[in-house]
């Protein structure tokens, strides 16, 4: 990047929200996947004007743009794949409003969801989308993947939420979406178009989102199957019977076992288990959402059910599903987490045609996810140094995307499709729709700066 263009970035943001130290620009090369490519600058606007003036820039000399949050992404939509300047956007984390009789906060993307939460908490509000990185992802980064979590079954995605926006365009120009309303008919619907974009139709400043009463009582179950086509009928009938549990987790038999021998987990020796989570506002409507469940539970043969009668039991329940990623984690050196969805008739399907793929390359593996929604996560184990291993890598995970597409499913569920699923678009989406879809990038951003490579839409 010229020098000129560099001092015209600094006089934007102040030279202490600039940098082209490589110290400084190696953390900005990577994500939570395992793609990587460095950056020439980074920047950290603190308002819209900045982002706005900044976009002006890249358009003029044709430079790329990749928009960031905290990094956790797992299909490299926040790595730089053609260089040019990363936007670091965590300085701009204000919440601006909480407004509750509105049922609705606004907030900068910076902000974290964790921090939300706890802001929310006290008024007895929550925000319900619940992404494994809670602890640290930003709202931001969740509204431009899409992002689900262990609740969607329930209650949706990020999409469901995001009442509107605020958007700088590649023209430097700022757009606002949606409207102050719970629901809105006036127009097209441009804030769904933003929301799972992965930052290549503008870059998000404001977030308006509508927020739940919290629900104060939980049961937990877990449930333990000899065979995976009764978990599988299990997942199918809890969610016809009229209950819709806050959680439905499914383990496979590779799980299973890799919870019991890597990490040294009392668990039986079973086929698949399913964790169950009913919440409500009083403990005679959870207890009842619950029974429900375990009526389905034994119709469907379960051979254990465990009860959360306790906090306490209800922890070391949950012990078990947190602790796959990383008890998973040390079967190899490096690792790819998929999210593969598919329609709930078509999870058992899905479960033993990964399975068998992944025996057949000889890969370490566990599938476990949100059953209630059919997002299951194949995660594979491998050593990113063994060219053979990264071979075999490529090979299963292309397949399983084929199964996937051929059970009516997904590429993904709620990571997104970033670098990682780039190549495989072509296996959901017909001809057709990628033409629209790459003429919609064209026209918001012609010259192709924000977040080139990404999505299949062009480098």
């Amino acid at each position: 990047m010229e020098d000129h263009i560099k001092q015209a970035l600094m006089e934007i943001v102040g030279s202490e929200n600039f940098t082209d130290d490589l110290i400084e620009l190696i953390p900005y090369s990577y994500d939570a996947s395992d793609h990587d490519h460095r950056p020439e600058v980074a920047v950290w606007p603190i308002r819209t004007e900045q982002v706005s003036q900044i976009l002006l820039l890249a358009n003029a000399h044709r430079f790329p743009i990749t928009p960031r949050g905290a990094g956790t992404g797992l299909s490299g939509g926040a790595v730089p794949a053609c260089g040019g300047l990363m936007m670091d956007l965590c300085k701009m984390n204000r919440i601006l409003e909480i407004r509750i009789a509105d049922r609705q906060v606004i907030v900068e993307p910076g902000v974290v969801y964790a921090d939300l939460e706890n802001v929310l908490a006290p008024h007895g509000f929550f925000f319900p989308p619940d992404p494994s990185s809670s602890s640290v992802c930003t709202l931001g980064g969740n509204v431009a993947t899409n992002a689900g979590g262990i609740r969607g079954a329930k209650y949706g995605t990020t999409r469901d939420y995001v009442l509107g926006l605020e958007v700088v365009l590649p023209n430097g120009q700022v757009i606002r979406t949606g409207s102050g309303c719970i629901k809105s008919a006036s127009g097209f619907d441009l804030t769904r178009l933003f929301v799972g974009s992965e930052g290549t139709l503008g870059v998000i400043t404001e977030i308006a989102l509508k927020i739940n009463p919290k629900p104060i009582e939980t049961k937990t179950s877990l449930g333990s199957f000899s065979n995976l086509s009764d978990a599988g009928q299990s997942v199918i009938e809890i969610m016809q019977s009229g209950i819709l549990p806050s959680v439905l987790e499914l383990l496979d038999e590779n799980t299973i076992h890799v919870l019991r021998e890597q990490g040294r987990m009392d668990l039986p020796y079973v086929a698949a288990m399913i964790l169950v989570e009913t919440d409500g506002y009083t403990e005679a409507e959870t207890s009842f959402q619950m029974d429900k469940v375990i009526e389905v539970l034994k119709k469907n043969h379960a051979t254990e059910i465990r009860m959360g009668e306790s906090k306490k039991e209800a922890e070391a329940l949950w012990k078990i599903r947190k602790s796959i990623g990383s008890v998973a984690a040390q079967l190899r050196t490096h690792n790819v987490s998929e999210d593969v969805t598919v329609p709930l008739s078509k999870i058992v399907d899905l479960i033993k045609g990964i399975s068998n793929i992944l025996h057949h390359y000889g890969l370490p593996f566990v599938i476990f996810g949100h059953a209630g929604d059919g997002n299951l996560h194949p995660r594979i184990m491998y050593d990113r140094s063994d060219p053979d291993q990264v071979e075999r890598l490529h090979k299963a995970v292309e397949e399983i995307f084929k199964l996937t597409c051929q059970l009516g499913g997904t590429l993904s569920g709620e990571h997104g499709i970033g670098l990682a699923k780039a190549p495989y678009m072509s296996l959901e989406h017909d001809p057709v729709r990628m033409d629209w879809m790459r003429a919609i990038k064209k026209l918001f951003d012609p010259h192709n700066i924000l977040n080139p490579g990404k999505m299949a839409l062009g480098n």
